[in-house]
């Protein structure tokens, strides 16, 4: 039997505050909890502060199939917090700044496990700070050539630019967006032609318009002709599924029907399913499958990180095995 793969999330550990209380999250954290779930060695990489939030975030992690032994602690800041406010299901953010994880230290410890590392993913957020920015880079410039890694973009104003964008896709083998950000992070990076301009418009463009699929095929054809390293984007459409694509294929998936409760850490668990079947070797289709079934699931349960009984993970594996065959 081989070992376990092992996958680091790198980046913010925080408190979302929601309206009916505290929820623990941070896009980095939501994948490594995933990614431990579905049976690899995960490990949070971030920096929480010398306070009650922080131990009371240990105490959550603890039951979770997840490393915490690498968390940092900081001693002056303060453990992240996020204000959540939700519209219609689709949550809206305060992220309060600053915080423990805009201050990383690269350290020995994290520079191992990143030369180990089969998968990493760090997202946009996590490097409005240039302290956390600059050990993140040199996280992944660290791993070994064959390692995946995922660029999550997590476009939250006013914490991201043109050059967090350059850099990060400059490192990554997979970048992983949902579709509202694909237009600005082609605008942002020069890659939007004059007409280009009606496609992502939410009016329909004068003449006839053009399929989401073939939308998202151009978009993806710029970035992965801009960035030598990338090999394949993932967009996520929420409802209505996502979009893979490589340099020769690509597959569209429509999602599951699910009730939404809140939406928070879905598009985290795709990721993190997208990093488990990659691994494996799996073709376009499972790997839509696979991100859909574990972010629709998310999506229907309260939290980024809520209670997964055996049944249910069960169940969803098979489902996405029976898909594959």
């Amino acid at each position: 039997m081989r070992a376990p793969h092992l996958i680091l999330g790198i980046g913010e550990l925080l408190w979302d505050v929601l309206p009916d209380g505290m929820r623990l999250g941070g896009a980095p954290a939501n994948f490594a909890v995933m990614a431990g779930r579905l049976g690899n060695h995960a490990v949070i990489l971030s920096r929480i502060g010398r306070d009650e939030l922080g131990r009371q975030a240990i105490d959550r992690l603890n039951p979770m199939p997840v490393e915490t032994g690498y968390l940092q602690v900081d001693p002056e800041r303060q453990t992240g917090r996020v204000t959540v406010a939700l519209a219609a299901g689709e949550p809206h953010y305060t992220i309060h700044a600053p915080a423990a994880w805009d201050f990383f230290e690269l350290t020995g410890e994290w520079i191992q496990l990143a030369e180990r590392a089969d998968a990493i993913c760090f997202g946009s957020l996590s490097q409005r700070n240039q302290h956390s920015r600059d050990v993140i880079h040199s996280l992944a410039a660290a791993c070994k050539a064959d390692c995946v890694r995922i660029f999550d973009v997590n476009l939250r104003p006013p914490y991201y630019s043109t050059e967090i964008l350059q850099e990060s896709l400059e490192l990554a083998t997979v970048v992983k967006m949902n579709h509202s950000e694909v237009p600005l992070v082609l605008e942002m990076l020069d890659l939007l032609a004059e007409d280009d301009a009606g496609s992502f418009s939410p009016q329909k463009p004068a003449g006839e318009p053009r399929p989401a699929s073939t939308i998202l095929r151009m978009a993806s054809d710029r970035l992965l002709g801009e960035f030598p390293a990338l090999e394949l984007v993932a967009i996520t459409r929420g409802g209505n599924g996502s979009f893979l694509a490589t340099r020769d294929l690509w597959n569209e998936h429509p999602g599951f029907p699910v009730r939404v409760v809140d939406g928070i850490g879905a598009g985290d668990a795709f990721t993190a399913a997208l990093a488990h079947y990659l691994l494996r070797g799996a073709d376009l289709a499972t790997l839509n499958e696979a991100g859909n079934r574990w972010g629709g699931w998310i999506a229907s349960q309260s939290g980024a990180m809520p209670a997964l009984p055996d049944p249910v993970r069960n169940a969803i594996a098979a489902a996405i095995e029976g898909a594959a065959t």
